[in-house]
């Protein structure tokens, strides 16, 4: 199966930092199409494009666009670029090697829900993505594709960069919101829904950046030109972050329908020639997957059957030399640090999870520990406030599937002595 470079047509081709080069590869095409047809063509368009959100959730973007363009008052845009999701660095790539592509999608996004105000929350680390959006936002300015009257419009919409400070936590769009706001980064209650309450109480329009880079594609293309790729129900192709034990680890795009074993094969299969053990799909908020799961379509349907996720689209791959419950210890251990301790069901599960973990990984477990794990796993899932709780026990609950027996205590890795000895470990 090979790649589909259609969200990275311009990475490592156009300069990032040139207007003139991004227009020179069909850039800003789209927003001439969207402000010639107006609003009510886009929502169209995207509606029939079946465009689901890859943040995570998959929500309908088509949906939630039409939604905020029907909403009342002030309205807002935000591009949600905090990927703090471990192995996941799709977003980074789009936003350092293509940033004009999310300033034109959040133009667009801006004018068709009628919004004046479009906002950037990028992760902290990423220093270089931070300074070329806002480099391609000055040029937009300059060139009138955004102010007062944003590509000759007569609408006003400009957009700022607004730097996280390295939570987890503020991945979540509502803790987001309350980040900005010089809040404590925590989750709201829903509803509201941001669509209906978002940033400083308006109607809001989140999208991360990989949902918004498909915008251009769809409107270039047409929403049949969209499907010519993908499935019924996962349209489109889609950016996987591929690492661990590989031979060429890094970002791949191809179209939803496209197995894991294909994909592996594009990065050059397990390195070394040595035998896969197991791949963690979705990142640390995703699902372990054995070897007799290759032939699994990457859809976000399939992966739902067989129990995983899409997710944040992070591939890690393990072969039969990785511990796979260090792995799942530092998984573990990562909920445990970033849970923000809002809700009882995250802050407590995640810390008793990690303790039963470290017994596991020591070969000291307890007869009950994976009937522990299963209830934690499931008072988590049902009743923690955000995303983090729901989905921290996903990979810790499908690692015991895979590996049911406890490994021997001879066999000990440095993740498990440290849990054994009381002392913190690595996160992921």
């Amino acid at each position: 199966m090979p790649e589909i470079r259609r969200l990275l047509a311009r990475a490592g081709v156009a300069d990032p930092e040139s207007l003139e080069a991004y227009r020179s590869l069909r850039g800003y095409e789209a927003l001439t199409r969207a402000t010639e047809r107006g609003p009510a063509w886009v929502l169209s368009e995207l509606e029939a494009s079946g465009l689901l959100g890859r943040g995570g959730a998959a929500f309908p973007a088509g949906r939630k666009w039409r939604a905020v363009a029907e909403a009342g008052g002030r309205r807002r845009v935000v591009c949600n670029a905090d990927e703090s999701e471990p192995g996941t660095f799709k977003d980074r790539v789009l936003m350092e090697e293509d940033p004009f592509a999310v300033v034109e999608a959040m133009t667009i996004a801006g004018l068709t829900v009628g919004a004046e105000d479009g906002l950037i929350y990028v992760r902290g680390e990423y220093r270089l993505a931070a300074t070329r959006l806002r480099q391609a936002i000055d040029q937009a300015e300059r060139a009138g594709l955004l102010g007062a009257d944003a590509a000759g419009t007569g609408r006003a919409f400009r957009i700022r960069v607004f730097r996280g400070a390295g939570a987890y936590i503020c991945g979540e769009e509502t803790a987001l919101f309350n980040s900005v706001e010089g809040r404590r980064g925590e989750p709201r209650n829903k509803p509201p829904f941001p669509t209906q309450a978002g940033l400083f109480g308006d109607p809001t329009l989140v999208n991360n950046v990989e949902t918004l880079c498909n915008v251009p594609v769809v409107l270039r293309e047409g929403a049949s030109g969209f499907r010519r790729y993908g499935t019924e129900r996962s349209t489109g192709t889609k950016l996987w972050c591929v690492s661990g034990h590989v031979e060429r680890p890094g970002l791949y795009e191809v179209p939803f329908g496209t197995t894991l074993g294909e994909l592996l094969e594009l990065a050059g299969g397990v390195w070394r020639g040595r035998r896969l053990q197991a791949v963690l799909c979705g990142g640390a908020a995703g699902t372990f997957l054995g070897p007799d799961r290759l032939d699994l379509p990457l859809t976000f349907e399939d992966l739902r059957t067989a129990g995983g996720t899409v997710g944040s689209g992070a591939v890690i791959v393990l072969d039969e030399t990785a511990s796979l419950w260090d792995v799942v210890l530092r998984v573990a251990r990562f909920f445990q640090e970033e849970s923000c301790g809002q809700c009882v069901p995250c802050r407590v599960g995640t810390q008793r999870q990690l303790e039963i973990v470290g017994r596991l990984a020591s070969g000291r477990a307890r007869p009950e520990d994976p009937q522990l794990l299963a209830d934690i796993g499931a008072a988590m899932t049902d009743a923690s406030i955000c995303g983090l709780g729901q989905t921290a026990a996903g990979a810790v609950l499908s690692a015991l599937t895979l590996q049911p027996l406890v490994p021997p205590s001879n066999s000990r890795g440095k993740g498990a002595q440290r849990a054994a000895r009381g002392r913190p470990g690595e996160s992921v």
